[in-house]
């Protein structure tokens, strides 16, 4: 029995990988998709989101029924429990590219950006695409130096994010309506995107460490999403 429960846990974590990867691709595409006005690219991202939210059910339901069967204590209970809130922000993150996406959608032919933001903008895709793959490594070998570097990368998408709100605020700002309030939507994604990598990043060096961080973004994370 005690294998059994082994492989189980095992295969919840194979799964938080296989959600991670495709919230890696997704925010990549979306990235892409938002630079370049690509309209198909953008249907790509928004039409596979539906996997994303697929398999995090499926993970729940594998992770609440072993709770149910196994009734596991200390280091598994904590890796059930991670497990359940690594998969909610795992799937706002896919949630988060397909925002993105459906503002290039929305805006298509037209680009989202104001052209003054576009290395700004650059730089937060790349920067996101960074922390998902960052993601995808710390839940794959649990090597904490990319929880490190997911935060170290998210203090600057923080600063980028500033700059933009600070650009839109400025006597000078000559833009539309519109494209104001797509710019600081899109700001925002990209911005509450790494805020979830930084959650999962938090939740798993308390799995390796068993030590909880008091100044984790966790409690912010998800309350302040629509």
């Amino acid at each position: 029995m005690r294998k059994v429960f082994q492989a189980e846990l095992h295969q919840v974590g194979d799964e938080l990988i296989q959600i991670a990867t495709l919230v890696r691709t997704a925010v990549e595409k979306a990235a892409t998709a938002f630079e370049n006005a690509d309209v198909e690219l953008a249907e790509d991202v928004i039409a596979a989101d539906a996997r994303i939210d697929f398999l995090q059910t499926e993970l729940d339901e594998r992770a609440i029924d072993i709770l149910a069967r196994q009734g596991p204590v200390a280091s598994d209970l904590r890796m059930i429990v991670g497990a359940l809130r690594m998969s909610t922000s795992l799937e706002r993150m896919g949630d988060l590219a397909r925002h993105i996406a459906q503002l290039a959608r929305l805006r298509y032919p037209q680009q989202v950006m104001a052209e003054s933001l576009v290395e700004a903008f650059q730089e937060m895709a790349r920067l996101d695409a960074d922390i998902a793959g960052a993601v995808v490594e710390l839940l794959d070998t649990r090597d904490l130096t990319h929880a490190s570097r997911i935060q170290k990368l998210k203090v600057r998408i923080n600063e980028l994010h500033r700059s933009v709100f600070d650009a839109v605020a400025e006597p000078g700002w000559q833009e539309s309506p519109a494209r104001t309030a797509d710019v600081v939507l899109a700001s925002r994604y990209f911005e509450r995107f790494a805020d979830h990598g930084v959650s999962v990043s938090r939740k798993v060096t308390y799995l390796v460490t068993g030590e909880w961080d008091p100044d984790a973004l966790d409690s912010r994370v998800g309350a302040e999403d629509a």
